[in-house]
């Protein structure tokens, strides 16, 4: 029997630099899953049922709440997103480790459901690089460059509750991090102990 996974939650705002970060720490940990979240929008174009989310009706969303089928779940812009709690467990008990990229709200969810999570929160070096990286990104007008500024000060308030915190000035370092966090927490005397304990019998 493989020893449990270790759930990883990442969480960092809007331009912190997430995705760059996550895709590196896959390249490094092939062993790595990758949560992927429910959502009762339709899907984008190019969007993969099961790869990018799993597309479910309102219905079946609410039905999933209910059955406590998502370990946390929210709304945005009229749409609902939720993280299906099968497959993580289903990865989990396989030993493999399991990332997961979510908001800070999410993240108390999980934390509460699943008090064995790890969490991290990826932090910009400071609000002035968030804002060049936001600006750069071309996707949003000034007005919601300043809300996701204002969002951001928030979510910085809150990287406290976390257990560790990753300051992204390099992706390659910050993932570099990520993936030490991971391996430490696999090295703790309580998934490890049995190791020496054997070697005693």
């Amino acid at each position: 029997m493989p020893d449990r996974g270790k759930l990883i939650v990442l969480s960092g705002p809007s331009g912190a630099g997430k995705s760059t970060v996550i895709q590196r720490v896959r390249a490094a940990r092939p062993n790595l899953r990758f949560s992927v979240s429910a959502t009762t929008r339709q899907p984008r174009t190019g969007e993969v049922e099961g790869e990018d989310y799993y597309f479910v009706s309102e219905l079946r969303f609410l039905e999933m709440l209910a059955r406590g089928e998502l370990l946390e779940n929210a709304q945005y812009v009229g749409n609902r997103y939720g993280t299906p709690r099968a497959p993580i467990e289903e990865h989990l008990n396989q030993g493999r480790d399991v990332l997961l990229d979510i908001e800070v709200q999410g993240a108390a969810q999980v934390k509460a459901a699943m008090p064995e999570a790890v969490t991290i929160f990826l932090s910009p070096p400071n609000l002035e690089t968030l804002r060049q990286r936001l600006v750069q990104r071309g996707t949003d007008s000034p007005e919601v460059i300043e809300g996701r500024l204002q969002q951001a000060r928030v979510e910085l308030l809150l990287a406290k509750e976390y257990d560790y915190i990753v300051i992204n000035d390099d992706a390659a370092v910050a993932a570099s991090e990520i993936s030490a966090i991971i391996t430490a927490e696999k090295c703790k005397t309580a998934d490890r102990i049995q190791l020496i304990e054997v070697q005693l019998q």
